[in-house]
C-alpha cells in the first residue's frame, strides 16, 4: 500500500472536539500516512471482506481488512502529490492548485 512517513508533530487530543485541549505528544517514528489507491489480489482482499464482517465496519481502508486476518501490508513510499480527497475542503484545495498549475503554463 502507497503511504507516507508522518512528519507532522501529532497531538493526542483530550476529546473530540474541535476545540479540544493537548493530552500529549504522540511518538511519529514509524507512523505512516496511508494513501490511496491500495492494491490487493482481488481474492485476498474478497476473502478478508467475508471472513469478518464486523472488521469492515471498522475498517477504514482495505488495508484494516487485510490486517484484520492478522496479515500485515507492505507500505510502499508514495509522494505527497498523490492528494487524497476526503472532504469539501480537500476538493476546494485541489481545485485551486490545478488552476494554479493550468495558470503557470506546467505541463504537470
Amino acid at each position: 500500500m502507497l503511504a507516507l512517513l508522518v512528519a507532522d508533530t501529532v497531538k493526542r487530543s483530550i476529546d473530540s472536539d474541535a476545540s479540544s485541549r493537548v493530552r500529549r505528544t504522540i511518538e511519529r517514528n514509524g507512523l505512516w500516512l496511508a494513501q490511496t489507491p491500495q492494491v490487493f489480489r482481488n481474492d485476498l482482499l474478497r476473502r478478508a471482506l467475508e471472513a469478518c464482517p464486523e472488521a469492515t465496519d471498522e475498517a477504514t481502508d482495505e488495508a484494516s481488512a487485510i490486517e484484520a486476518m492478522g496479515l500485515q501490508p507492505l507500505l510502499v513510499p508514495g509522494a505527497r502529490e498523490n492528494f487524497k480527497i476526503t472532504a469539501p475542503e480537500d476538493l476546494a484545495l485541489m481545485r485551486r492548485l490545478l488552476v494554479d498549475c493550468a495558470g503557470s503554463g506546467s505541463n504537470a
